[in-house]
């Protein structure tokens, strides 16, 4: 009986091969989309799964609460060692501390080899191997970062800097300064994991880098890459950790205490939470399951309404069935089996085009995704459920509509649209498809302007042009001779040396006192290290006093708009010649800038001051010529490499520093344009399929109307206006959906555009382009068909 069922099913669909095509490129296109977010939210949500007791791993992390709340991912130096020997909660605590774009050289090499390391070092306990499964493929664990100045680095590494000689025992050196001897090979570290540090270098070698993060006693500053995870004991619960944080705080912070705030963040919220620079909100998964969503169900409302438009075309066919006496549940089962025919046609299709868009997806995610149907349990399970859902979804309505013809009525091909399941029906479901169309669309208007917005808003300070260059080293007299010789190059127009641009992902908050006032201020201010050349290269507009004077220790210092409001300053003026006390230096203001972007748009303009510390500089930043770029640049790297022959080159374009706010922005757009695109399309099948079958049951109605006199205008207006009063009531529907939506979406975002009229306006326009092209055009062929051969067809 079932291989009867697949074999009539197969006769069907090769005699309608216009309804199976349209059908299976539909559900191909909608099934592709589905297994590809699939593969993207299993791949963020595996991320450190695989770590032992991961329900038990905890980052301690701190909250400031001053003028507002703010969040860090990192704790004082001295909290793992003290949380450890106050308490016995953990059952393993590590501190670990990271350095981004290290250099890493090898002295044994002929040429003194040299890395620069995106991914940067790690300083870790040796406790943080017991709580994280980084397991070793070579060294001894027990001794593991125990000793002075030792490193373990992962195979891919030891690959890369030692080829085919035995890595153990070989010496490294970070930043040309400090020598490491490698004492230990990790397993390459697994792709779905925020701790993307390749080195880890013994945590009692700090020193040598930074003393102040080593320091047992500097409670009075948080880094953000200072890190404390501990794994607690079975059976004890955060909750338990969180009553001992204030007196935790009180015993060691002081008056700190009162607005910094220690909490536990479990493993699991890592990756998401974007307060404690996660990579990406679990709403934005969420919104990907739901575009899914939304594309398999276009295209199921693509079949069912092709499956009941043709059912009158299959009228004898059931009446004969039935007087043969077939069952409802035969007749029901045998369209099942159609479906499932076209499903597992579709499921092929679509995976071949999964497996052709996954390079894409990992370019734009920058991932190393897969898709192996035999080698990935969950994604086989989610391919078998997505097509059985499919098949009863799609399926199970034209089926039960097939199944209940009336015999009689059906031989004497007496049935009507409304035995079919009728146009009521037909139209609903031709209103969400377009409903659902719609809102893809203004969604990705709406985050297209709003991302055009931010690329073209004035920053206050100048973004295009300027070229900062990685200083290796701070000496006086290498930044002198590197300016005069950066400047005398053709194209270099001006020069500043700085801790980071004026925007900046990059940013050191203290503490401030103003004038006599008894205590600090409730409020960071953002600390700007730069010289006096800061303002005219960024091209940063005075709204009180002056410039400071060239120096290069902190003399005097240039506060913004934003800080004189924080410090409840009447006018820009007022605060001109006063003092105040920041990183312990006290100093008068003599400047009072603009106001000026110095973060992404989702952040306030932060209050900040600027002063000269030569020893911070990060950046020379240089203006350059836009018309002479190339030699400019091929002459500045000449440059710094002769003066710094021990480093790696390494420059990047401000704007393009600035671009990286948004990057996942842009990502997130350019997936939401695809899908919107691909609803559009299978719509668009949709729509052609229903207005071929509407051509075909209307040849008579057209013949006779061209006979009496109607133009090529009436014929079109005959199918248009149907489909135009759909997709108005489909904007309707969409129109107030999309708008909470994004609205909610902006707020995100401290600057941001307003949802205007335009936005749904051009929603609308390309949706009745797009659906009178493909209405037209199938159209235009049934009205310009000979009248006489339509009216003897009939």
């Amino acid at each position: 009986m079932i291989k009867n069922y697949f074999k009539i099913a197969w006769r069907n669909l090769k005699r309608n091969q216009s309804y199976t095509l349209i059908n299976v490129l539909g559900l191909s296109l909608g099934m592709a989309c589905g297994i590809l977010i699939f593969a993207l939210v299993k791949y963020h949500l595996s991320f450190d799964d695989f770590h032992p007791n991961k329900d038990r791993i905890y980052r301690i992390v701190t909250e400031f609460h001053e003028d507002n709340v703010n969040y860090s991912q990192g704790v004082p130096a001295p909290l793992g060692k003290a949380f450890r020997n106050d308490y016995a909660f953990a059952e393993k605590t590590a501190r670990v501390i990271t350095y981004g774009n290290s250099l890493v050289s090898i002295p044994s090499s002929k040429d003194n080899k040299k890395f620069e390391e995106e991914n940067g070092v790690a300083f870790a306990e040796p406790e943080f191997f017991d709580i994280f499964n980084f397991p070793l493929k070579t060294g001894d664990k027990r001794s593991m970062l125990t000793e002075l100045n030792t490193a373990i680095i992962t195979q891919n590494l030891a690959n890369k800097y030692f080829a085919k000689q035995n890595p153990i025992g070989q010496i490294i050196r970070l930043n040309n300064k400090i020598d490491f001897k490698i004492t230990g090979i990790l397993k390459n570290i697994p792709i779905n994991t925020d701790r993307k540090q390749e080195i880890y270098l013994s945590y009692s070698s700090l020193k040598q880098r930074s003393k102040s993060m080593a320091s047992d006693s500097s409670w009075g500053s948080v880094a953000s890459g200072m890190q404390c995870f501990v794994r607690l004991k079975p059976h004890v619960l955060p909750a338990d950790v969180a009553k001992v944080f204030p007196a935790f705080r009180k015993k060691y912070l002081g008056k700190d205490a009162l607005t910094d705030f220690f909490n536990l963040q479990p493993l699991s919220d890592i990756h998401f939470n974007t307060d404690y620079d996660g990579y990406v909100n679990k709403k934005y998964l969420w919104a990907l399951i739901l575009i899914g969503l939304f594309l398999i169900t276009t295209a199921c409302v693509n079949f069912i309404n092709l499956a009941t438009a043709q059912a009158l075309k299959r009228a004898k066919e059931i009446g004969v069935r039935k007087v043969l006496g077939s069952l409802k549940t035969q007749l029901f089962w045998q369209f099942i089996a159609e479906t499932a025919l076209i499903t597992v046609f579709a499921l092929f299709i679509s995976w071949c085009l999964a497996e052709m868009a996954i390079p894409y997806i990992n370019q734009l995610f920058k991932t190393e995704l897969s898709i192996s149907i035999f080698h990935d349990f969950n994604l086989t399970v989610f391919l078998v459920l997505l097509s059985v859902v499919i098949v009863f979804l799609a399926g199970s309505y034209p089926g039960l509509i097939l199944a209940n013809f009336q015999p009689v009525v059906a031989l004497k091909g007496k049935l009507t649209q409304k035995d079919a399941g009728g146009f009521p029906l037909r139209r609903v479901l031709v209103i969400v498809q377009f409903a659902i169309s719609q809102i893809l669309i203004i969604g990705t208007i709406v985050i297209s302007a709003q991302i055009h917005y931010a690329a073209k808003a004035d920053l206050g300070f100048r973004k295009d042009g300027i070229v900062l260059l990685n200083l290796p080293g701070s000496s006086k007299t290498k930044l002198n001779t590197l300016k005069t010789r950066l400047l005398a190059i053709a194209g270099a127009e001006k020069l500043s040396f700085c801790f980071e641009p004026p925007a900046s992902d990059n940013n050191n908050e203290t503490d401030i006192t103003y004038e006599n006032r008894p205590v600090k201020e409730v409020f960071q201010i953002n600390t700007k290290d730069a010289d006096d050349q800061y303002v005219p290269t960024f091209n940063l507009k005075l709204v009180a006093g002056r410039n400071i004077f060239p120096s290069d220790t902190t003399q005097e210092f240039l506060v913004n708009e934003t800080a004189v409001k924080k410090l409840r300053l009447k006018s820009p003026q007022e605060i001109i010649g006063k003092t105040i006390t920041v990183s312990g230096k006290k100093a008068a203001v003599v400047g009072v800038l603009k106001d000026f972007y110095t973060e992404s748009f989702r952040s306030n303009i932060s209050p900040i001051v600027i002063a000269p510390k030569y020893l911070q500089y990060n950046y020379a930043a240089v203006r350059i010529n836009l018309n002479n770029i190339k030699p400019t640049l091929t002459a500045m790297e000449k440059v710094l490499k002769e003066n710094y022959p021990d480093y790696v080159y390494s420059a990047t374009f401000l704007d393009e520093k600035i671009a990286k706010f948004y990057e996942l922005d842009n990502t997130i757009l350019r997936l939401v344009q695809g899908f919107a695109g691909i609803a559009i399309l299978i719509g668009c099948l949709g729509l052609y399929g229903l207005v071929s079958f509407m051509a075909a049951q209307k040849t008579k109605e057209i013949g006779v109307r061209k006979v009496l006199g109607a133009s090529l205008q009436n014929i079109l207006w005959l199918f248009g206006k149907e489909f135009s009063r759909l997709l108005l009531i489909a904007f309707v529907i969409a129109a107030p959906i999309s708008w909470l939506v994004m609205h909610h979406w902006l707020q995100e975002f401290v600057y941001r555009i307003n949802i205007g009229p335009w936005i749904f306006l051009v929603a609308i326009l390309s949706t009745f382009v797009i659906a009178a092209i493909t209405v037209g055009f199938r159209s235009v062929k049934a009205a310009l068909a000979n009248p006489v051969k339509s009216l003897r067809s009939e």
